[in-house]
């Protein structure tokens, strides 16, 4: 038969019905997924060489006759050794705990071997080798070069997926359109579609995989900021937003209710967004600053900028403590002003939700800060101008979105607390403009960490005891709301319980966590920020925003199920006021080294932009911001860790493209633009661009 890019698997020449079955099971319907099916990593069988040439520690293949077998122990404590010759000396293969190896081999069978050598005393070892017998079974044999290792499902065995793809990248290879205008490849020494597609799937050597693999992690990279540059290029042409231009006297208006000078950083971001929202193209900006640095004074300041203007400003949080956070800095700062602001948060009553929505409808409230319930359907506003997003990445485009009507837009600035990894704000967050705040406002005091021992915990809760005596206050900070049987990570009620009948009996302890109703979290809160509450007992509720000036003592439980960017988070809600901060890290009796490597780094520094990077390199782009709900789908063939070059090659391909052919409606970018729009149509918003 004649087989296609769309034939379906099932129907594919020597390939059973089970294993139809298998690859449907992984989402591989037709010939076209296999085809684009890339290896998740290669195994190297290159280097094949006698016994007697080995060098330790490297991947290295050897083949010989069986001389000797052996097994020691039993159930749970076995030891298979298997002893093979060539004509230059001799090897030695041991497997642990997988006693059934032994029934593997028998004297005189030749085999292969493929693992990294060691020297024991005289002679050649290699533990839980790589193994092919060299006679018998085709689906055993030896194995040579560099064979791609695919992703498997039960049933499918990791030989027969080679030869399915081998077969159906034979067959096809020459079948995909390519995408990549010959001279983008020439600039950027890319290989043509049809040898990438051959290389990747069976690589003759290293080169040649190498290529083949940047070949498409730059195709990936490039779509991805094609997309971002429609995206951009749509916001700039599709949407119109009011002019709010900043003079001196509507500068010395808003600078006059601020009871602090501004530092040269916020004085800097001001700037860049007075000169967008003075333009009738929305602004899409980022303002990133490291925790305590004074974001909220530059978000509010443009909220009053366009105030002043007549318009409505609104200002979204991702939880109901940060909104009413933000309620009470917004209500110090406005004691002597006429704006009139109210709060929209779900834990209101239906009567109190329904007449702020009234006001915002009518134009009588000049600004509003609320959590999600800003973006419901039945909020309308009459002449909203600004929106700012706080704590960016746990909001999406789609949500967004839900504040634009028509053509009409308001200018948007969007704010984290968690500074953003130079490939991520190239990536995740590309279609925004950055402004970036490090400095702090003076008068901060410095935090100092710890890492308390098991041995040192007594040590560390008497320190905690002399602070609150001294009448500060203090945080307790767990990872999970409930006792979990597959974590062994404190609970919030564990801690509680413990605290309030241990270490801190003679102090006022509370409990707070995010299952609780939104009038108790707000009682609670109230509590500890007026001192009524010495310590607060919670879960990462209080990551974000919390601004409690005498809290002088954070101590996290379980802090190795923290990544560096929320530790960080969690460190900076205390040493807000003057009194000197501390944080003290419980460390668990076992931490593996991974985990005491980061947390010693987190102690080390108080740099949110260094700790972000690390945790980006640690952790990577997923756990760094959770799930992203921009919905941007994940890339398949590149690591933003390791492809940094690649990214800004394609980013300067992509500029230079959209500057040439913008909406990418030359015929020989006609490819490249379905591409895009299959890829990321739906997730950006971009409507069929050129």
């Amino acid at each position: 038969m004649s087989v296609t890019l769309h034939t379906p698997v099932a129907e594919l020449p020597g390939v059973k019905p089970a294993q139809a079955r298998c690859l449907a099971k992984m989402g591989l319907h037709y010939a076209q997924d296999l085809l684009f099916l890339f290896p998740r990593g290669y195994e190297d069988f290159s280097d094949l060489r006698p016994i007697a040439e080995l060098e330790a520690d490297l991947p290295q293949t050897v083949q010989g006759e069986v001389t000797d077998i052996d097994s020691r122990g039993g159930f749970g404590r076995s030891r298979v050794g298997v002893v093979i010759r060539d004509e230059s000396d001799a090897l030695r293969a041991t497997w642990f705990n997988q006693a059934f190896m032994r029934d593997k081999f028998k004297v005189g069978q030749r085999v292969q071997f493929s693992g990294k050598p060691r020297l024991q005393g005289h002679r050649w070892e290699m533990a839980h080798p790589r193994v092919a017998y060299l006679d018998g079974d085709p689906a055993n044999s030896a194995e040579e070069g560099l064979l791609p290792v695919y992703s498997l499902t039960e049933g499918m065995t990791l030989y027969h997926m080679r030869r399915i793809v081998g077969d159906v990248v034979t067959a096809l290879a020459s079948a995909p359109e390519e995408v990549l205008p010959d001279d983008l490849r020439s600039d950027y020494d890319l290989m043509p579609l049809a040898d990438a597609l051959r290389w990747v799937h069976r690589p003759a050597d290293e080169k040649q995989r190498d290529d083949a693999v940047r070949r498409f992690v730059f195709q990936e990279l490039l779509v991805l900021q094609l997309a971002l540059a429609a995206r951009r290029l749509q916001q700039r042409v599709g949407f119109k937003a009011p002019e709010l231009p900043a003079d001196a006297r509507v500068d010395a208006r808003i600078t006059r209710l601020l009871p602090f000078d501004l530092t040269g950083d916020q004085r800097a971001a001001i700037t860049a967004v007075a000169a967008d929202m003075a333009s009738s193209t929305p602004m899409n900006r980022l303002l990133q600053g490291d925790v305590g640095s004074g974001k909220t004074v530059v978000a509010l300041y443009a909220m009053l900028m366009c105030v002043t203007h007549g318009w409505q400003a609104a200002l979204v949080a991702p939880t109901e403590v940060l909104a009413r956070q933000h309620g009470l800095t917004l209500e110090k700062l406005l004691a002597q002003s006429r704006v009139n602001w109210r709060l929209l948060v779900g834990g209101m009553t239906d009567a109190e939700k329904a007449d702020v929505k009234r006001g915002l409808a009518a134009g009588e409230i000049d600004a509003v800060i609320g959590t999600h319930a800003v973006l419901e359907e039945s909020v309308a506003f009459a002449k909203l101008g600004l929106a700012v997003v706080d704590e960016q990445h746990k909001f999406g485009v789609r949500q967004r979105a839900k504040l634009r009507s028509g053509e009409r837009s308001p200018h948007f600035l969007v704010m984290t607390a968690t500074p953003i990894p130079r490939t991520m704000s190239m990536t995740q967050f590309g279609d925004l403009d950055v402004s970036t705040i490090r400095e702090t406002p003076p008068g901060r005091a410095p935090i100092r960490t710890y890492l308390v021992e098991p041995t040192k915990r007594d040590e560390w809760w008497g320190f905690v005891r002399g602070r609150l005596d001294e009448g500060r206050q203090a945080f307790v900070v767990t990872p999970l709301v409930d006792e979990s049987a597959t974590l062994s990570a404190t609970s919030v009620q564990e801690a509680y319980e413990a605290l309030t009948n241990g270490e801190l009996e003679a102090y006022r302890v509370a409990l707070l966590h995010g299952r609780m109703a939104a009038a108790e979290k707000e009682s609670v809160m109230e509590a500890f920020r007026t001192g009524e509450t010495q310590v607060l007992v919670s879960t990462t509720v209080i990551e974000v925003g919390v601004d409690v000036p005498n809290a002088a003592v954070m101590t996290v439980a379980s802090p190795e199920r923290f990544g560096l960017s929320q530790l960080h988070q969690l460190r900076g809600r205390v040493g807000r006021g003057s009194f000197p901060g501390a944080c003290g890290l419980l460390l668990e009796e076992e931490v593996g080294d991974k985990a005491a490597e980061r947390l010693k780094a987190f102690a080390e520094t108080t740099d949110g932009f260094k700790l972000a990077e690390l945790d980006f390199e640690l952790r990577g782009p997923g756990d760094l911001f959770g799930d992203r709900q921009s919905g941007l789908p994940p890339l398949r063939m590149a690591d933003l860790r390791l492809n940094l070059a690649e990214l800004l090659e394609a980013r300067a391909a992509a500029a230079k493209l959209f500057a040439a052919d913008p909406g990418l409606k030359d015929e020989r970018h006609h490819a490249l633009r379905r591409q895009m729009l299959r890829r990321y149509g739906e997730s950006l918003e971009l409507g069929d661009v050129g």
